[in-house]
């Protein structure tokens, strides 16, 4: 049986500064960030502008000139530098497997530095690689020049997992791929987000890939400084400068609606109840909402089934096992875009919305989508003639 994964803790850098020899400006100066626990934060921006040099200072791969940075609220300059790294997973680009291991010892490293006994090691090594859509009986004993470039990402990902750090740090980790793998490694860290809800802070070079990933982005311009720290529909519909509007690009409307989460909008909220519930109880509360029908929550809130008017009349007891299974669900991190094609096929004019281990947190159908397109346009009708106005204004 899985042990219980250990979620994320929170990231503070303050005043962060780091300068190197012979620089003529500090690559990192005076940064100043807050993390929370459990969320992904992308660190973004031209080469040069201090990003990297930013996330290798939380593990300590490169070491402040001034500053401090906590992680859980302690200084890592009190955490030795060996034992924070094997606290804090990390993934580079094209993965840095040893190619003389195998995928299983590759993965294995961090747990046998900490002691692990080899029972312990092997459950974890099957439980990782099915947790990131490998096959463990077919990928435990093969080589990394045997794997794919994707496959190979993944088996780093799987490393970095692998002592169940509270902290992934992520370095460009899909720059490498082609356009298809890397789309589909980003919808997979998305659903291992989901479940094991890390601290992860990952730097790319990619806007889109940085508004598809981030809880909070945050833009960075030499030297070494934040120009603007936000959600990712905030920068969008209000960028903090000319500087951040150009690192944007054209199309940031059409961004807008394709990269809008589906949590960032107001969800419907359609009557509920678990499984246990008295069906009368539950009768009662569909009636008294008038829309002839709820959805029926297991022990986890994970959604089951639709009951109606139709299967609740004249039924007395727990709600039990009656009604229509749930045929789909989209996820919260799923963008508009995914979320309207998922309504379009879908069985029904309503599908829940769930969210960290598959728990229900509303509903979605096409009128919830149009209001929230609307919504979008009327923020871009507004930020334009804001930008037309301070234009005139010059």
């Amino acid at each position: 049986m899985a042990e219980p994964s250990t979620h994320g803790v929170p990231i503070e850098l303050r005043k962060v500064t780091k300068a190197f020899p012979g620089g003529r400006a500090p690559a990192v100066r005076e940064l100043d960030l807050t993390i929370a626990a459990g969320e992904i934060v992308v660190l973004v921006g031209p080469s040069g502008c201090g990003k990297t040099t930013t996330m290798r200072m939380i593990n300590r791969l490169i070491e402040p000139t001034s500053g401090d940075i906590l992680i859980d609220g302690r200084s890592s300059r009190d955490i030795d530098p060996d034992l924070l790294r094997r606290h804090i997973g990390y993934v580079i680009q094209q993965a840095g497997l040893f190619p003389h291991m195998t995928v299983a010892s590759n993965i294995a490293q961090v747990p046998k530095l900490l002691g692990w006994d080899r029972r312990r090691i092997a459950e974890r090594v099957d439980e990782l690689l099915t947790l990131v859509g490998l096959e463990p009986a077919t990928f435990r004993d093969a080589f990394p020049r045997r794997l794919s470039g994707g496959q190979q990402q993944r088996v780093g990902v799987a490393r970095a997992l692998a002592a169940d750090p509270p902290v992934l740090l992520m370095d460009e980790p899909f720059g490498a791929l082609d356009p298809i793998s890397r789309q589909r490694l980003q919808d997979e860290l998305l659903r291992l987000q989901d479940d094991l809800s890390k601290t992860i802070v990952f730097v790319t070079h990619d806007i889109d890939e940085a508004l598809k990933l981030g809880d909070h982005i945050a833009i960075m311009q030499r030297p070494g400084h934040i120009v603007q720290y936000a959600r990712p529909a905030e920068i969008l519909t209000n960028p903090a400068d000319e500087y951040v509007e150009q690192f944007l690009g054209a199309g940031s409307s059409m961004r807008l609606l394709s990269l809008t989460k589906v949590g960032d909008i107001e969800l419907d909220q359609v009557p509920y109840a678990a499984e246990d519930a008295d069906a009368r109880d539950v009768l009662a509360t569909v009636e008294r909402d008038g829309r002839g029908y709820a959805l029926i929550l297991d022990g986890m809130r994970r959604p089951q089934r639709w009951v109606t008017t139709a299967h609740l009349k004249g039924r007395e007891g727990p709600v039990g096992m009656v009604g229509d299974e749930v045929s789909g669900v989209i996820g919260r991190r799923k963008t508009l875009q995914d979320a309207l094609e998922e309504l379009l096929n879908a069985d029904t004019d309503v599908v829940p919305v769930t969210g960290r281990h598959q728990a229900y947190e509303g509903a979605l159908s096409l009128a919830t989508v149009q209001n929230a397109i609307q919504s979008i346009k009327a923020r871009e009708r507004e930020r334009r003639m804001v930008r037309l106005g301070r234009e005139e204004g010059g």
